[in-house]
């Protein structure tokens, strides 16, 4: 282009010359050719000047390449990232703080309202060479491994994720539903709260596959926490779950699972336990199979939810049969129904690959939420052997990373007619 302005210009430079020849005097004449060489030297200068900009510009472009190649990636939103140069390595920090306080409206059974921190969790997790990881300690649960959660390595495969190491079974879905996101402060009896009393992270292998409609997930592990003794007990449990509407605003769930845990030689034993009142309230067993004895405990449980905009439900079912070394075999049952409506707007969304529901995103303005639980639970085989429980709550979402969480639990214990009532209070943030 610009060789093309240069001679376009000396061409019409020499026409002009040659039209005034024959009328311009000499002096005339050496004027112009001064000009034109005057003109040459600058468009001269000036390409000279603009290939010298191309070769910075080229230089300063390879420059950032070379950076962008070498320098790790660091994101900062919603906590903090860090990504290797050659996108090999990744490792992000989070962390949570569940602060409760407990009072208590006593009946027959003694309590004491008090204040704890109920969770107080630091997490680190990432990839590394196409393997993720997962390494999170609860430091208001115990140091080392006594406060030990998920810590496993996983991998797609076979158009899943295989995980190995210490995590929660598949089963129940609101045993897998985040901490951060259960509806109320404590989780019904159909979970490790419960049911799977106090057997909420096992060591094993699980393989997990989902799309946006369905999950399919089976794990096989060791009847052995992170800090519990070794022991030669196992167990088994596998997950599906249904999504037949899955859209931005509505969403409808079924599911299923069951469960197997062998006991065997070392052993802890299985049991199930109902805080009928709360956390740190009154706690009634429901049923037990020792260690010792080496029987068995077989459950199964059906699950529907929805989110509908601001409307949200949720129910189980679960039925449990703990194996006795004497006499007959004793039936537990269990469910819940809960749900939750948002008061000025927003909606709980789905997350499809674990097949459970999240906290409703806030952006831009706090949330507030209506909430209601009844949950029972019962073993069959022993003459008024229940207990249950109603709470209504109300939840407060600051902005996403901060919760306040109010909840009003009333409770009945039919072995001995008990009737505490507990009132709590929870100040939750993560990241």
């Amino acid at each position: 282009m610009r060789h093309s302005l240069l001679a376009t210009a000396l061409a019409v430079a020499t026409c002009s010359l040659s039209f005034n020849a024959s009328a311009a005097s000499d002096r005339e004449l050496a004027e112009l050719k001064a000009q034109l060489a005057a003109l040459q030297a600058k468009v001269a200068e000036l390409e000279e000047r603009s290939d010298a900009q191309s070769d910075i510009n080229v230089g300063t472009q390879q420059n950032l390449d070379t950076m962008a190649a070498t320098t790790p990636k660091v994101e900062t939103k919603g906590g903090i990232k860090v990504t290797s140069a050659d996108r090999k390595f990744e490792a992000s920090l989070g962390g949570r703080i569940h602060f409760d306080a407990y009072a208590f409206d006593r009946d027959i059974a003694a309590t004491t309202g008090t204040t704890e921190f109920r969770r107080a969790r630091l997490t680190l997790q990432g990839k590394a060479y196409d393997w993720d990881y997962k390494v999170e300690q609860d430091f208001a649960a115990g140091t080392n491994l006594d406060g030990l959660r998920d810590a496993y390595i996983a991998r797609a495969a076979l158009g899943g994720k295989i995980t190995i190491g210490h995590f929660k079974p598949y089963r129940a879905m609101e045993e897998l539903t985040s901490s951060n996101e259960i509806l109320m402060m404590e989780r019904p009896f159909a979970t490790a709260t419960g049911l799977f009393s106090g057997r909420q992270f096992q060591q094993g292998v699980g393989y997990l596959r989902s799309s946006d409609h369905y999950t399919a997930g089976i794990s096989v592990f060791n009847l052995r926490g992170a800090a519990g003794a070794r022991n030669e007990g196992t167990g088994v449990a596998g997950r599906v779950t249904f999504a037949p509407i899955n859209t931005a605003d509505s969403t409808l769930h079924f599911g299923g699972w069951a469960s197997n845990e062998n006991n065997n030689q070392g052993s802890a034993d299985l049991t199930a336990t109902a805080n009928y009142a709360g956390r740190r309230g009154p706690a009634q067993a429901i049923a037990t199979t020792s260690g010792a004895s080496r029987n068995t405990v077989t459950a199964y449980g059906l699950e529907a939810a929805g989110s509908f905009g601001p409307a949200f439900f949720q129910a189980e079912y679960a039925n449990a049969t703990f194996g006795q070394p004497i006499g007959a075999d004793q039936d537990v049952t269990t469910w819940y129904v809960q749900g939750s409506f948002l008061l000025n707007g927003g909606h709980k969304a789905y997350k499809p690959a674990t097949g459970v529901f999240a906290s409703p995103k806030v952006d831009g303005r706090s949330l507030w939420e209506l909430t209601a639980r009844y949950d029972t639970i019962e073993n069959k085989d022993i003459a008024n052997r229940e207990a249950s429980s109603w709470i209504l709550g109300l939840n407060y979402y600051v902005n996403p990373s901060l919760r306040f969480m109010f909840n009003y639990a009333r409770g009945e214990n039919e072995v001995n007619g008990d009737e505490t009532a507990q009132y709590a209070l929870r100040t939750q943030f993560s990241f």
